[in-house]
Parts: C-alpha cells; sequence; structure tokens
C-alpha cells in the first residue's frame, strides 16, 4: 500500500505523513548529504557537500485534528529500521508511552526528539488506530577522516584538535564544531582568510569518508595602524612601542606583522606603559579595532587614545618598619626625585631595588609597597613607599631535585649560601646564574624559595631539568681564509655526572689540519681548584701571494701538551696557571726555496731561511681573569678582563717573554641593542740574542713566535694583512739584459710576506641591531662595526734592493744575483754584467714595509648567521687608515667553522 492509500484510509496517516514529508522535503533543501543518502541511487565514491545547519521545522503544518475524530490511546510503539541502535535506547529518547493520548502535536514532538539527537538521517512515523510505528534510518558510521588543501598544518596539527574520528556515528554538529575548530587554527597563524568545506563520500555498510577541503588562504597581515588622539607623540614613535608592526618589504623575516587579538592587547598595554614612563599618568586607550579588509588579506588597526595630562613627582618618601633601614636616608639615595617628570617603570624599578636591598640583609620576605598620591590641580604625583616589618630570614636547608645523572655535590657547590647561612637576595641570584653557568639544565633556571619551618626559616630549592650534555659535531665548509673545511669534535661536559669535560677534535682544511685531546676537572680533589690537560697536534701552512694564487712558503708541524691549573681569588676572578711543552718542526719546500742542498735567501728570502728549523718551547705561564658576562657564548651585559703572562726559557732552545691582555664591557642600551667595547694587545721580548749562519744578529723572536694581525680579527684587511711585511715587486718590460722595465702597479703581481711583530694592540666598538623575532629565530644578528688596530716593532730584515734570475737555456742552469741599483736610474744597475749565455729571466726588488704603530682603522657591516650548516659571518668594511704595505680586503666571508 503507498502513503497515498494509506492516507484515505486513515485519517491519522495522512496527518503524519505530510509532516514527515515536509520534514524531508526541508532536509533535502538544507542537508544536502542525508537527503542524498535516503536516496536509493546514490552512486558510491561520489564527494558531497555536507550542511551543518540543523534540519528546520516543517515548512507547512498538518491539517487540523477533525473535533468530531475519536480520541485515541497509544496502545503500542514499534521500532523499524533500526540497525546498530537498540529499540529500546531509540524509545528512551522520545516522551511519547503506551497509554498516552495520541495527537498531531505528540507526533510532531516525537519527530522533533529523535532529529534533535542526530543519531538519524531519515524519521517517519504512522498511526493504525493507536499502534504507532516509527521508522528511522540511522547516521552513517564515519570511516575516515580525509584533509585536502592543508600545506601550511599538518594532519598531526589539525587532527587532535578535531571531534569526529573514525568509527563514530557521523553528527552535523561535531562537523559543525570541527569545521570552526579549524578555522580557528588557521586564525591562530593569522589566516584570516581560511575556508573549510566538508564533505562525505557515501561507501557501503552505512560508512561515510569525512572530506575537510582547506583552502588555507594568505597570512593576514597589518596593512596600517592608525593612532587617533595623540598629540605629544607622533604615529611613528608610538608604532616602534609597538610588538605588532604594519607590514612592509623591509619586514620580510620579522613575525610580528602578523594580526594576533592577543598581541593587540599587549600593544595596548606597551602603549599604556609608554604613556606611563613620559609622566602621563592619566593616559588611557578608548577603544582599539581591527578590521578586516574586504579581501581578508589584511587588517587595518585603529587605536582612539587620551593621553591626558602630563605629571611631575612631587614628594618621594619612604617609611621602613625595619629597624636596620632608615626611610630618609634611602629616600635620598632613591634614582627618583621631587620635580622630575613622572615615570611610573621608573617606580616599578625603585620597588625592585628595595625589595633586592632588603634582601640583602636577609629580609627574604619584604614587603614594599608605593602609595601614590595624585594632586590634579599642581600635576604632581607623590610617591611613599612603606616597607612592612619582617623577621630576617635564615636558610633552613637546601634541597636538589631532578638530577638524575649528575651528582648533588655538582649541583651544591655552586650555591653562595649554606644552611644556616642569613638569607641573601644577591647570593641566591649568583648562585641562579653559576647553576645556569654550568650548561647541564634547563635554561630558564631559578633557586626557588620557599617557607621553612618557622617565619625566620626559608628553603631553598633547586629544581633542576637535566637536558643532554654530549656533543657530537660534524661540520664542513668553504672559508675565504681557509678555503675547505672539515671539522668533527665529541665533547661530554659532565662526564658521569661529575662535572668533568672531555673531548676530542679534528680540524682539517687546506692550509691546516689539527687533532687535540683534552680534560677538564672544575674541582680537583672537592675543592675550588680547577685542572685541566690538552694533548694535539698541529700543521699549519703558512702562505703568501703571487700572481692571485696563495702559496705555501714555511710549514709548521706542532706536537705538545699543556697542563693548567686554576684557583679561584674572589667570586668573579680567578687565577691559572699553565705550562706547555711544544717540539715544532719548521720547514721549506726544497724543490722551491733551496740551492745546493741550501736555503736560498733569493728564492725564500732571509726571513724564511731564519726560520726553519727544529725547536723546543717550554713554556710556564699564568693568567688573571675576571668574568661577570651574563652569558659567555652571546653576552649582552658585563665585562671581563684577562691578563696573561707566558716564559719561555725553562729548559728548551727557544727563550723569550710574552704578556698579553684583552678586555671587553657589553651594554645593553634598550630594545634589544647590544654596544661592546673590545680591546687586546700583546708584548714578546727575547730573552738571548740569535744570530745567522754568517754570524749577522737577527731579530731574538723567531717568526713562528710574532704576533700576526688581520682578518678576522681586524676586518677590512686581508689574512695577516696588517704590520710589517717583505715586498718583492716584479718587474715588466726588461730586455734580455735586464736593463730597464718597470715594476709592476698591480698588488696581485707582488709577493708578500708577513713577519710578524713583537707588539700589537686591537680595539673593536659594535653595535648589534635586534631584528624581528623571525629573524631572531633563523639565528640572524647584524651589527656595524669600528676596528682599529697595529702591529710592528721588528728588527729590520735584509733585503735586496734589486735582484736578477738568469739562465742560460742551453745547460738549463739559473741563477740569482743581488745588483746595485744605479742612483740615477732606477730600472738598471752598476758593477754587474750578464754572463755570455744568460739571459735575464725576471727581475724584482725587495721592500720591507709596514713596521709602524700608526693604528690601522675599518668601519663597517656585518652578519652573524647561526645557520643549519655552521656558524656564518660575512662582513663589509671600508678602510679609513692604512700604511704602505698594508693589504685591504672589503669583503670576508666564513661558513662551517668558528670564527
Amino acid at each position: 500500500m503507498t502513503g497515498i492509500d494509506m492516507a484515505r484510509a486513515n485519517p491519522a496517516v495522512k496527518r503524519v505523513s505530510s509532516l514527515a514529508v515536509a520534514l524531508l522535503a526541508t532536509t533535502a533543501l538544507v542537508a544536502m548529504p542525508e537527503a542524498a543518502l535516503a536516496a536509493p541511487k546514490q552512486k558510491t565514491g561520489k564527494a558531497v557537500p555536507i550542511a551543518t545547519e540543523a534540519p528546520a521545522a516543517p515548512a507547512k503544518a498538518a491539517p487540523a485534528v477533525d473535533p468530531s475524530a475519536p480520541i485515541q490511546a497509544v496502545r503500542s510503539i514499534k521500532i523499524e529500521g533500526a540497525q546498530r541502535l537498540e529499540p529500546d535506547t531509540i524509545l528512551s529518547y522520545i516522551r511519547l508511552r503506551v497509554g498516552d493520548t495520541y495527537s498531531q502535536s505528540a507526533g510532531d514532538q516525537v519527530l522533533k526528539d529523535l532529529y534533535a539527537t542526530e543519531l538519524f538521517a531519515d524519521v517517519s512515523l504512522t498511526n493504525d488506530n493507536g499502534a504507532i510505528t516509527i521508522t528511522v534510518k540511522e547516521n552513517p558510521v564515519v570511516n575516515r577522516i580525509i584533509l585536502e588543501g592543508n600545506k601550511r598544518l599538518k594532519e598531526e596539527k589539525i587532527l587532535p584538535e578535531i571531534k569526529l574520528t573514525a568509527r563514530q556515528i557521523f553528527t552535523r554538529s561535531k562537523v559543525r564544531a570541527d569545521v570552526a575548530r579549524i578555522i580557528e587554527l588557521y586564525k591562530r597563524q593569522g589566516r584570516f582568510a581560511a575556508s573549510v568545506e566538508p564533505k562525505m563520500v557515501m561507501l557501503d555498510q552505512n560508512r561515510v569518508d569525512i572530506v575537510f577541503e582547506i583552502t588555507e588562504g594568505p597570512k593576514s597581515k597589518v596593512r596600517q595602524i592608525n593612532i587617533i588622539g595623540n598629540d605629544t607623540f607622533s604615529d611613528s614613535e608610538l608604532r616602534s612601542e609597538m610588538v605588532t608592526k604594519q607590514a612592509r618589504a623591509f619586514r620580510l623575516f620579522s613575525s610580528g606583522t602578523s594580526y594576533d587579538p592577543d598581541r593587540l592587547a599587549f600593544d595596548q598595554q606597551k602603549l599604556r606603559q609608554f604613556y606611563l614612563t613620559k609622566g602621563y599618568a592619566d593616559f588611557r586607550v578608548v577603544s582599539a579595532v581591527a578590521e578586516l579588509t574586504p579581501d581578508k588579506r589584511d587588517f587595518i588597526i585603529t587605536y582612539v587614545v587620551e593621553e591626558g595630562k602630563r605629571y611631575k613627582f612631587g614628594d618621594v618618601k619612604v617609611e621602613s618598619q625595619l629597624r636596620d633601614f632608615d626611610g630618609a636616608a634611602l629616600a635620598k639615595r632613591l634614582s627618583l626625585h621631587k620635580g622630575d617628570w613622572y615615570n611610573a617603570k621608573l617606580v616599578e624599578d625603585t620597588v625592585d631595588s628595595l625589595t633586592e636591598t632588603a634582601g640583602t640583609f636577609g629580609y627574604a620576605f619584604a614587603d614594599v609597597r608605593p602609595d601614590f598620591d595624585r594632586n590634579k590641580d599642581d600635576l604632581t604625583m607623590s610617591v611613599t613607599f612603606r616597607i612592612a616589618d619582617a623577621p630576617r630570614v635564615y636558610v633552613e636547608r637546601v634541597d636538589v631535585n631532578g638530577n638524575t645523572l649528575t651528582q648533588d655535590k655538582v649541583i651544591r657547590r655552586e650555591f653562595r649560601l649554606a644552611e644556616g647561612d642569613a638569607f641573601n637576595s644577591f647570593q641566591i641570584k649568583r648562585s641562579s646564574n653559576r647553576i645556569k653557568s654550568l650548561g647541564y639544565f634547563q635554561e630558564k633556571f631559578e633557586v626557588e624559595q620557599k617557607p621553612g619551618s618557622a617565619a625566620d626559616r626559608i628553603i631553598l630549592e633547586a629544581n633542576v631539568e637535566e637536558k643532554p650534555t654530549g656533543q657530537l659535531q660534524l661540520s664542513a665548509g668553504f672559508s675565504s681564509l681557509e678555503s675547505f673545511i672539515f671539522q668533527a669534535s665529541i665533547q661530554q661536559n659532565n662526564f658521569r655526572g661529575r662535572g668533568q669535560t672531555v673531548g676530542a677534535s679534528v680540524d682539517y682544511s687546506r692550509y691546516s689540519r689539527s687533532i687535540q685531546l683534552s680534560f677538564t676537572e672544575p674541582y680537583l680533589f672537592d675543592r675550588n681548584v680547577s685542572f685541566g690537560m690538552d694533548v694535539y697536534r698541529r700543521d699549519y701552512n703558512s702562505f703568501n701571494y703571487y700572481n692571485s694564487s696563495r702559496n705555501t712558503t714555511y710549514k709548521q708541524a706542532t706536537t705538545g701538551f699543556q697542563a693548567r691549573i686554576g684557583v679561584a681569588l674572589t667570586e668573579y676572578m680567578s687565577l691559572v696557571g699553565r705550562y706547555t711543552l711544544n717540539f715544532d718542526n719548521v720547514t721549506l719546500d726544497k724543490t722551491l726555496y733551496y740551492t745546493d742542498g741550501a736555503c736560498d735567501p733569493f728564492k725564500g728570502g732571509f726571513y724564511l731561511c731564519d726560520a726553519i728549523g727544529k725547536r723546543t718551547s717550554s713554556i710556564l705561564g699564568a693568567s688573571v681573569i675576571y668574568d661577570s658576562l651574563d652569558n659567555r657564548q652571546r653576552p649582552t651585559r658585563g665585562s671581563s678582563i684577562v691578563v696573561g703572562t707566558d716564559f719561555a726559557g725553562l729548559g728548551g732552545s727557544v727563550k723569550y717573554a710574552r704578556i698579553t691582555a684583552n678586555a671587553a664591557k657589553y651594554f645593553p642600551i634598550g630594545k634589544g641593542f647590544v654596544f661592546s667595547l673590545r680591546g687586546e694587545g700583546g708584548a714578546i721580548q727575547p730573552l738571548a740574542k740569535r744570530y745567522d749562519e754568517n754570524g749577522n744578529e737577527v731579530d731574538g723572536i723567531r717568526l713562528t713566535d710574532r704576533f700576526f694581525l688581520g682578518q678576522p680579527q681586524l676586518r677590512g684587511f686581508d689574512i695577516r694583512g696588517v704590520g710589517p711585511r717583505v715586498l718583492r715587486k716584479f718587474y715588466t718590460g726588461f730586455d734580455s739584459s735586464g736593463k730597464n722595465g718597470t715594476t709592476s702597479t698591480d698588488r696581485n703581481d707582488w709577493q708578500d710576506d708577513a713577519i710578524g711583530g713583537r707588539y700589537y694592540y686591537l680595539a673593536h666598538a659594535e653595535l648589534e641591531i635586534p631584528l624581528g623575532s623571525g629573524a631572531r629565530e633563523l639565528g640572524l644578528r647584524p651589527s656595524i662595526f669600528v676596528d682599529a688596530g697595529a702591529v710592528f716593532s721588528v728588527k729590520t730584515p735584509t733585503t735586496n734592493p734589486l735582484v736578477l734570475e738568469i739562465a742560460n737555456s742551453t745547460t738549463g742552469d739559473t741563477k740569482y744575483v743581488a745588483v746595485t741599483p744605479d742612483p740615477n736610474n732606477a730600472a738598471n744597475w752598476i758593477n754587474y754584467t750578464v754572463p755570455s749565455g744568460y739571459t735575464v729571466s725576471r727581475k724584482f726588488t725587495e721592500s720591507f714595509v709596514g713596521n709602524s704603530a700608526k693604528p690601522r682603522v675599518s668601519v663597517g657591516v656585518g652578519v652573524n648567521w647561526n645557520s643549519p650548516f655552521g656558524p656564518f659571518r660575512i662582513d663589509f668594511a671600508k678602510v679609513l687608515s692604512k700604511v704602505d704595505g698594508d693589504d685591504p680586503q672589503a669583503f670576508t666571508f666564513n661558513v662551517g667553522t668558528q670564527f
């Protein structure tokens, strides 16, 4: 029997069927997938959009009940079509019960109750003289969740956030919530134009795949920041105080250009803080509105502010209930005074300062509160700092928690306070810094303070979180100084949890290579005495340039060891003594620099021939170190000073005395800028005279022990590009007899050999410039700098004013002859005639230059980058001052090794 026939036979059926048809029609219009699911001809595998709205009410009401019709009681309720749900479970969702009076409104309520569960795709009801039959079609089961179009947010970021999962019953409310959640995730990334279209793919056995088609859209930027109501400060000044920045091309790496509602609220606080530091105590942000542009790509933010009047400090007082504190005396030492412009930040700093001062005297729980008295008539703000009474506190005990590998004593020995000591906030802070400096634990570590068993007792807790302290580093790169570089090192900074450091490293490049084993014990026999030892082998190839080619001059092989022991003198100062024993072997390429089995000074120069040979250096040294830096890797404040002396001559064949010193001072100057001043210098003096094989006195300091200067220490100059050097300038245009010709003016055609000096000094002034958080995350640190320095004072080496290289084309014999230049014609000579059969193949002059203490000065910009493949440094420098013979180099870079 069809629905129409049933309606003709029973008016009640007609009423209920009309209601069901109306509901189905509405559902088909509003929720396409459920209508599609009910259609028997729907093909499996086709994605159908999901309407996330709930089913609407019936489009038109059922016919009115006939007043003459008899009142029917519900005789039975039957459930048909259920597959997963039990009939009793479905009956529990409705209010209609056997024995109730059936009416049209009761039938409507049954349908509403079942649709409200969102468990059914279709529901119909028939009434046969009180026998109620409810036919249901259950919602499908979710087979899987599919995300499409998500590139910026990966599945592992989205799926845990949504409600729908596999094997759950499909409901529109969950889809609606999941769509909103996915859009919210994209908004947090600043993608306010993101949209999500949910679809379903129907499968057999009443299952569906849910597909979220995601259109991510561009990242919403802040196009413009408008400020209304600011008369004292310009828009640009106020915008500079905000974390949110306007999107501009030069802010490519900045994450502050993205819109973030939380950042908008934070910027309001930043504006208020700025005005309060300038004396505007009544300042307020009237409104802050962010408007999304019609294309949903950018935001325009508008602030309406009310500046108010500017205040000055009135009376500034300190009222202390602590017996050791004189309020009047403290008030005189405060940094804020009557008549100064009001500054809320200065008030906060004063509270911190007074609290810290009280802490240094043992008052751990000192309570400092500022009371304000605002006078709107004369625009003054009086402040009274009230220090409440508190007991003097003593350390009850020190607890160390969280260390599974590191021994307790490694942490405890860094504490500046022990059980029974009077509390001291300065020593607590120092203890925290010393534990952080170990590098074994989390960076954001602070010693926690907890009340003890009595009011005058405190417990100090070190809740540490250990991190890996072993390092295995492999790096390769290219340097403008060293060509190709390979480095490998393994180091354990907390060996067996004892705080010891053991390590091994290998460095290899085209011009240098080394291997080193090291061990350091910071607390020898649990005393504040450090001990360390290094064993190493280093091979170094010195070089010069000729015809734009880098040529190896001498090779130095050093095998040795160093033992050192250090003792702490004060909290920030220590003394380190050391003994070094080196075995050096300096050699020259015999095919290039030797003649008849001996070093030829015409080929290599007198200074190179003097350098070759084997020698032993037995060196006793000591250094005094002062270090108050807040971070040794990347300091922002504090200073360091190191003064060292070395005495070579305790045995061995090398005898000299050397002193070196370096100092650095770092200043944070606000808004992330860090200014630093660094300086260093050194002097070395021979302790015995030296003579060459002909009995002539030569410089008492060997070539390999002198100071050298240039890139990378002095930017703007090539490596060893500053200081005393011997230049060989070759002639061009001479005839076969060697007459005439001119020296080349191209430095690339010269042979340049740096020979170092006995003294040097070096100074740096550098300003590190902060970038946006995006650039900071990349490890970019640009800076501008000024470098100045010089190396000088070496005994003038023997040079030849004019040398001829003569060759016999028949025998192949080659000779070098030093001749005397003609005073009337520098290109010619006197008192020498080229032998018959020989011709002049090369002609050059040697000159000693650069031995000057005049400062060489350069300015420039540089960028440090902690790149994924190793530290990277690039510098552009302009030389402002140099001396004849210096070798400038404007651009240098270094990749893959420390610098």
